[in-house]
């Protein structure tokens, strides 16, 4: 059996329904104001940077008093997901029909992942069950509501889009992290160690060097700095599409 205590002061905590049991003076601050000073911290230095000590520095409190509003660091990203959900370009109007609408959700997502990178390091598995967080899901499964899709799908596809979206968007900030780490840009490194490479493999795998040094040309050349997330989302749309119904109202 589950910690149902446990279970209830995370839904209190995360819409607001926490009783201030505390005595003296009413307190300087709200959770979700320690949640926002959090969220600054943890998109200039990244979450594992982040600790409660450091979030009450920048507060100009007591570590302890912070374990007033959140019993650990766990507790507080929760909250700082939630808050970062309040952006109201994720939930502002879309136009358009299934596809065009889906694309806004996965290129919005996409945003918000470039402005608050350390989000992909913490979403996980288990959904975080805030108020914003429910709001951006319900406004997300418009985009494919009428298409001709069963509930269950509906909410496949969302998850799918948004997965590939979190994955692309790793995978970039995986890759600035390491020019940023060592100092060095991609294509320095990839000159350096190009002509090593080839002298290793020789006659080998010709198929590997021939798409290699293609693709190389190409991303060394000005251009779309994120054309794997706008190629994979396109592809995974035309996908998409081929499971609709043809007579749907909305399925163009």
């Amino acid at each position: 059996m589950g910690d149902v205590s446990g279970a209830k002061a995370e839904i209190d905590r995360l819409w607001g329904n926490q009783s201030d049991s505390r005595t003296g003076p009413k307190a300087k601050l709200t959770g979700r104001q320690v949640a926002r000073r959090a969220i600054g911290l943890a998109d200039q230095n990244g979450i594992h940077a982040l600790t409660m000590r450091s979030v009450a520095h920048a507060l100009g409190v007591s570590p302890m008093a912070l374990y007033t509003y959140f019993p650990g660091k766990n507790e507080l990203i929760e909250v700082m997901v939630d808050e970062t959900f309040t952006e109201p370009s994720l939930t502002s109007e879309m136009a358009g029909g299934w596809k065009e609408r889906l694309i806004v959700v996965a290129e919005r997502n996409w945003s918000l992942l470039m402005h608050h990178p350390w989000l992909a390091d913490v979403e996980g598995f288990r959904p975080v069950l805030g108020p914003n967080v429910i709001a951006k899901y319900d406004f997300e499964l418009s985009a494919l509501e009428g298409v001709g899709l069963s509930d269950v799908e509906m909410d496949l596809v969302l998850a799918t889009v948004l997965n590939f979206v979190r994955g692309a968007a790793k995978t970039k900030l995986d890759a600035a992290a390491a020019v940023h780490r060592t100092g060095q840009a991609d294509d320095v490194w990839w000159r350096e160690r190009g002509p090593l490479l080839a002298k290793v493999l020789g006659d080998r795998y010709p198929l590997a060097q021939r798409v290699g040094a293609a693709a190389g040309a190409y991303y060394d050349a000005p251009g779309d700095p994120d054309l794997g997330f706008r190629f994979g989302l396109e592809r995974l749309i035309d996908g998409i599409g081929l499971m609709l119904p043809r007579q749907s109202p909305r399925s163009e």
